[in-house]
């Protein structure tokens, strides 16, 4: 499942899969892993999975939070310590429940309150497009929402194995590099003035 990298430093990519219980999200991370698809998950379990992808010659390390059940306020705690821990969100609803795909903006809000809006890196996933038929979410209202909370939409199925689950969880490491390489030249910039000003403020002292 993990490749080797190079040696340069990897990127750490924690990322969290949320969404309303029954949306397939453990088929989802179960088929980007391993090519396979499982039908039968056990809801109440959170599993954890380390992988390693390489994006434009960089090494990311993948750490993948599959939660357990949905937002509510018996778990408000729990999901506050995921979010606090996970670096990029893949919020997922299923195309046949529109109570999941309405959940979706809830969930963004969650994340705004706690990670503050412009620290939250986040892509939408519609899954299950295999059951056309009992389509209830159309594509055009994913592509409005994904639009209106300014992220990458992706929507496919897990059973059908298409590559759109690598392209939505990659998009999603990119997002996490971006920002932290972002952050990291801040905090440089930051470091650099202050070193500026301990040495202004040693001058000062000297010709004073």
């Amino acid at each position: 499942m993990n490749r080797r990298g190079s040696d340069c430093k990897a990127t750490e990519a924690k990322l969290v899969v949320s969404g309303k219980m029954g949306v397939g999200k453990s088929a989802l991370v179960v088929r980007y892993l391993t090519k396979r698809f499982i039908w039968e998950y056990d809801p109440t379990l959170e599993s954890t999975y380390r992988h390693q992808i390489t994006i434009e010659d960089d090494v990311i390390n993948m750490e993948i939070l599959d939660t357990a059940g949905q937002l509510g306020e018996d778990s408000t705690n729990q999901w506050e310590g995921h979010v606090r821990w996970g670096d990029g969100f893949l919020l997922v609803y299923s195309v046949d429940d529109r109570e999941s795909f309405e959940n979706i903006a809830q969930l963004k809000n969650f994340l705004d309150d706690i990670k503050k809006p412009r620290n939250v890196s986040m892509v939408m996933m519609a899954n299950k497009t295999d059951l056309e038929r009992e389509r209830i979410v159309s594509t055009e209202e994913g592509e409005k929402l994904a639009q209106d909370l300014a992220c990458a939409y992706y929507e496919g199925s897990a059973l059908l194995g298409d590559g759109v689950i690598s392209e939505a969880l990659e998009e999603l490491c990119r997002e996490v590099r971006r920002r932290k390489m972002m952050e990291g030249k801040q905090r440089r910039r930051s470091s650099s003035q202050q070193v500026k000003q301990v040495f202004n403020r040693v001058l000062t002292k000297i010709y004073s």
